[in-house]
């Protein structure tokens, strides 16, 4: 922990910080405000908890990133996920099931855990898993997905459990969103968008963010259209580049300052929309918030990784506890030992010092 930046303090008036813009985006939908209400108490709930664990010794994080398949219908260009072979099209090969995923899902309640993000390969291939977070009222579930498996049964699914959030990729315009999801991936997407509006869900969109789609995602026209539609949150993910091929579409500091800056003009002059970046300001925050600093993730095996970029993993969720992951040797010692700090090319620290976290592992 740093002892110059109370990261804790920082993730918790972020927390507070969503749900109250959420709450002033929905005021005309009576439901989605009733939900967003009681979450904020439940909020300040989980809040208290992690102070209690902080005070006994464990940092316990604010969000959960949850990768619940390793399945996904689309071969989007420079998918980390399949570089790292977290996504495979063969069938899933001792994935976490139902009954896991549940227990994980309690575990990160009673820790104090206010945000988990599902995630995949297409986290809508496993309705079982969506059902099971629906239950968890305490716990909001952005799932971030590429919209393509919105089905009648998912519907009726999200208007009931108000806790799951989709989240849909988009990169911009039609031309950039087919030329990396797949052709006719952009008119598929806006049709589920306006089937959210009509029927009130609150949703929100996943942009990754490269050097050639910079201008485009931050501009006015983007976010009108995104708001015409009914969309009530941009989250907006640095591109990390898993090939060498592929470094000159990474973000540089310079566009970070531009994303830091145009993020906080928009979460002052277009507050009907909640804006949300990832990795977010590194810099301000002390380093990277990945290893329980700030988040961390479960694969779709149970493994317990640093990040989803950075798929590395010391212990197994489906033989321990998520307390204990948080105090496994590789997370312990990455927080430690000022692997998180310092400069890199790309979204992802760990990701640039992948040499460093192995080597950890080889120790």
């Amino acid at each position: 922990m740093d002892e110059q930046f109370d990261i804790q303090k920082y993730l918790s008036d972020g927390v507070e910080q969503v749900v109250k813009e959420a709450l002033k985006a929905t005021l005309k939908d009576p439901k989605e405000s009733a939900f967003l209400a009681k979450f904020a108490l439940a909020s300040k709930k989980a809040s208290a908890k992690r102070e209690a664990e902080e005070k006994a010794g464990l940092h316990v994080p604010s969000y959960l990133i949850s990768s619940i398949t390793s399945s996904c219908n689309l071969h989007c260009a420079g998918c980390y996920s399949r570089a790292n072979d977290a996504t495979v099209d063969c069938e899933p090969v001792m994935q976490l099931s139902e009954e896991e995923w549940l227990r994980i899902f309690k575990e990160a309640e009673e820790l104090g855990v206010s945000f988990i993000l599902l995630a995949g390969g297409e986290p809508m291939l496993r309705y079982d898993v969506i059902e099971q977070a629906g239950r968890m009222q305490n716990i909001l579930f952005p799932i971030f997905t590429n919209g393509t498996f919105m089905s009648a049964k998912y519907m009726e699914l999200l208007d009931k459990c108000r806790n799951l959030v989709p989240v849909i990729s988009i990169e911009g315009g039609r031309e950039k969103t087919d030329s990396r999801r797949g052709e006719g991936v952009y008119d598929k997407i806006i049709s589920v968008m306006d089937e959210f509006n009509s029927r009130g869900l609150i949703y929100g969109v996943s942009v990754t963010v490269t050097k050639e789609n910079l201008s485009q995602v931050f501009s006015d026209d983007f976010l009108d259209l995104m708001r015409s539609r009914g969309c009530k949150a941009v989250f907006y993910i640095e591109f990390v580049p898993v090939t060498d091929e592929a470094s000159d579409l990474a973000p540089d500091d310079d566009d970070r300052d531009f994303m830091m800056g145009r993020i906080a003009e928009l979460r002052s002059s277009r507050q009907d929309m909640v804006y949300i970046s990832f990795p977010g300001d590194e810099k301000s925050s002390g380093g990277c918030l990945a290893a329980g600093r700030g988040f961390f993730h479960i694969n779709s095996h149970g493994g317990a990784e640093p990040c989803p970029f950075s798929p590395y993993s010391d212990i197994n969720v489906r033989d321990t506890s998520l307390r204990e992951a948080l105090q496994s040797r590789l997370f312990t010692e990455l927080r430690d030992g000022g692997i998180l700090a310092g400069d890199h090319i790309g979204g992802c620290v760990l990701h640039a010092k992948k040499d460093q976290v192995e080597a950890l592992l080889r120790q």
